[in-house]
């Protein structure tokens, strides 16, 4: 069943339900009033009886005595006398169906019984019959008929059914009409889904109006898309550069593969400054498919996490940094620090930093604080004011960059893993020149 069939099936069932046990206690309250009434009619006429068998066997009337109203009671009234022998003899008025004769009224007559209520059926009437007992004279039995009760009662019955089907019809033409409304951001986003699944087309939007839960629901699936789409583009753009970087390398390494393969004349001096351009060329490839590698996990949390003595990776790092660019002076101050992390990813991460701080200067200073912040200072030309906000770019190379090694995406992926580990990168421009770009971890004194 469709989620609109079941709101409307849902809200027919509680309103008839609600609807049906009003309808019980009302019918309850109207049953019980009816025979209530009845009762204390033929409570009045025994009480009647009583008092005339007191007076006849010399005693005091009974308490609360009254005179019952004409014919006993009401329309429909009948009496008779009880013997203690268990013969009745009718009391009036005359023509009336004869009442039953219980052993109950028996067991009263004979004064072993303070007798009761009953009902029973004689001559296709339903009586309601009291029986009590007067004494040595035998019991009394009063009954009245029930038929005027009972078409009242079948009346109600019957307007008591049909409210609840009106109302139980009604509650369900009212849900189904308004539910439309309630759950037409549901179609919508079912019919969102169902396009894009159909045209794979991302740009699809829902109407997300209102704040409640389907309201919010709507804009969490809009927001969704549109991450979605981004990383979409992302992926498309990653893929193009890529494959606008790597065909450079692969084409210098085709071409003298080529030329290796024809074996022309050269001396063993060329040939071997031809076979370290080879290998320069497959190093710097396989530095680029290991950066493209490390983007691929864009927005995954580091798999294997532990404590990291941040300080002692930097110091590593250093020393990594000064055998690859001995030229460069590297100084470095470090507090003890602990942070938690992917060592290999932020390894990594520092190595980029200083990488890119020894292409643009030949004084490095690095600076480990204690809260788990790594900055790595250079005294190069800077980073001009068009460019700060793209160096953390993929394949982006500053004017001060262009011309030199690298494929662009050492800071993208600096920039990736302080995300992924909870933190982020920063750059700031000295005031006495250079750039300094800041790691910030989560991290604590050790």
């Amino acid at each position: 069943m469709a989620l609109r069939g079941r709101l409307t099936v849902m809200s027919a069932l509680i309103v008839g339900v609600v609807l049906l046990l009003a309808s019980v206690v009302a019918y309850a309250a109207v049953r019980g009033q009816l025979r209530g009434q009845v009762d204390d009619a033929l409570r009045g006429n025994v009480a009647f009886y009583q008092g005339l068998a007191f007076r006849a066997g010399g005693g005091p009337p009974p308490p609360n005595q009254r005179t019952p109203p004409s014919n006993l009671g009401g329309p429909g009234g009948y009496a008779q006398l009880v013997r203690p022998d268990g013969r009745a003899i009718e009391l009036g008025p005359p023509g009336g169906p004869p009442i039953p004769v219980t052993e109950e009224a028996v067991d009263a007559a004979a004064g072993g019984s303070a007798g009761g209520f009953s009902d029973g059926e004689v001559g296709g009437q339903h009586l309601r019959v009291v029986t009590a007992p007067l004494g040595r004279v035998g019991a009394i039995q009063v009954a009245r008929s029930l038929n005027d009760a009972d078409r009242v009662l079948d009346r109600l019955r019957g307007v008591l059914v049909a409210l609840v089907i009106a109302g139980t019809a009604l509650a369900a033409g009212v849900s189904r009409l308004f539910s439309r409304r309630v759950i037409a951001p549901v179609t919508e986003l079912s019919q969102a889904a169902e396009h894009i699944e159909a045209t794979g087309d991302l740009g699809r939007r829902v109407d997300a109006g209102g704040d409640d839960e389907v309201g919010r629901m709507a804009a969490r699936f809009n927001a969704m898309l549109e991450r979605l789409q981004t990383s979409q583009a992302q992926q498309r753009q990653l893929v193009a550069d890529a494959s606008h970087e790597l065909r450079t390398p692969v084409t210098s390494l085709r071409t003298n593969v080529e030329v290796l393969r024809h074996w022309p004349p050269m001396s063993d001096a060329d040939r071997r400054a031809l076979l370290d351009d080879v290998v320069e060329q497959a190093e710097e490839l396989g530095d680029l498919v290991g950066d493209l590698i490390s983007l691929a996990r864009d927005g995954e949390a580091p798999s294997a996490t532990e404590d990291v003595r941040l300080d002692e990776l930097v110091a590593e790092a250093v020393v990594r940094a000064r055998r690859h660019a001995p030229h460069v002076r590297f100084s470095l101050l470090a507090e003890p620090c602990v942070v938690t992390g992917a060592p290999d990813r932020l390894w990594r991460a520092v190595n980029n930093l200083l990488d890119n701080a020894a292409q643009h200067s030949a004084d490095v200073e690095i600076r480990v604080a204690g809260d788990g912040t790594v900055a790595v200072r250079d005294h190069g030309p800077g980073v001009p004011p068009e460019d700060a906000a793209h160096v953390f770019d993929r394949f982006y190379r500053g004017t001060t960059a262009r011309g030199r090694a690298g494929s662009g995406l050492g800071l993208a992926i600096v920039r990736q893993v302080a995300e992924a580990h909870g933190g982020s990168v920063r750059l700031e421009s000295p005031e006495d020149g250079g750039a300094r770009f800041v790691l910030a971890l989560r991290g604590a004194p050790a």
